[in-house]
């Protein structure tokens, strides 16, 4: 008789502890939640901190303040930042994103291995702004005021004098010495030659291992050029700069075996057709994939 008596008082308990979970949760998530202020951004869920790299490096675009941005990067709490922009610039453009909302990733990158900021180019408005009132000059010192007024007229004319005094020194300040920023970026225009096509048998990199590197003619590693490689069985693009920490002018590729490419850099229009991963000999006698690398230079 007293085995239903204990088996009620369990039944009583466990009915009593479900409803204490969930009068618990039901305070926690509905009536009382937890609510996060000024939480340090290192707390940050894995594409929150993404959204974050990415303001900080379109503000960086904008200001070219590499120690700020330094400052803004170290407060997510990577243990490697400049790797962490380099792998999310590459996951973005994997998954089909445009080439303009990448390259601010892979030009902060690039700048805080170098350790300066690089020179930021002018863009095509900034031309026609500065060209423009150079236009209307003529057109101001061609007005007709040495013609003899009317009589009534003579107050319109040292009118019309008097406004034009203030255009007069508008002059110096358009023809005067032009901004860096003007300056067109050197890779534009300038061909790029296959000055280099090396073999590389080592066993600690990735087999069939392409390595593309492209400098200008200063011998300085060019990042953003994009590389298109094609073979029979397809196309793929990819773009130097995007692993810093092996130079702004790197960019790399897996080949297959048994395999030809064509490279071509898109920008600079140099072709390199049948490319192939070189067979190597391992020391223990065994063959494998090997590796190339071609060296890019601006004529």
């Amino acid at each position: 008789m007293k085995r239903p008596a204990s088996r009620n008082l369990t039944l009583y308990l466990a009915l009593a502890l479900l409803a204490g979970l969930g009068a618990g949760l039901a305070y926690s998530w509905l009536i009382s939640p937890v609510t996060y202020t000024d939480a340090n951004p290192a707390l940050l869920r894995a594409d929150f901190k993404d959204q974050y790299r990415t303001v900080i490096a379109a503000a960086y675009a904008a200001t070219r303040d590499l120690p700020s941005a330094r400052a803004r990067l170290q407060l997510l709490g990577d243990a490697d930042p400049i790797g962490e922009l380099s792998a999310q610039a590459q996951r973005m453009l994997a998954a089909g994103e445009p080439f303009e909302n990448v390259q601010p990733l892979a030009q902060l990158a690039a700048d805080l291995q170098q350790g300066f900021a690089s020179i930021q180019t002018a863009k095509p408005p900034l031309t026609e702004i500065i060209q423009t009132p150079s236009a209307e000059v003529p057109v101001i010192e061609t007005l007709p005021l040495t013609e003899t007024p009317l009589a009534e007229e003579t107050p319109v004319e040292s009118t019309l004098a008097f406004e034009q005094t203030p255009l007069i020194p508008q002059n110096p300040l358009i023809t005067s010495t032009p901004r860096p920023t003007v300056t067109a970026k050197p890779v534009i225009g300038q061909p790029f030659t296959l000055v280099g096509q090396d073999t590389v048998c080592d066993t600690s990199l990735k087999q069939g291992l392409l390595q593309v590197i492209l400098m200008d003619n200063r011998r300085k590693q060019v990042s953003g050029m994009e590389i298109t490689l094609t073979w029979n069985q397809g196309e793929d693009h990819f773009f130097t700069g995007f692993k810093p920490e092996l130079g702004n002018g790197y960019a790399d590729f897996i080949m297959q075996a048994e395999t030809i490419y064509s490279v071509r850099i898109v920008e600079g229009g140099s072709f390199v057709p049948n490319i192939t991963a070189p067979t190597c000999t391992a020391p223990d006698g065994s063959s494998y994939l090997g590796g190339l690398l071609l060296t890019f230079q601006q004529s």
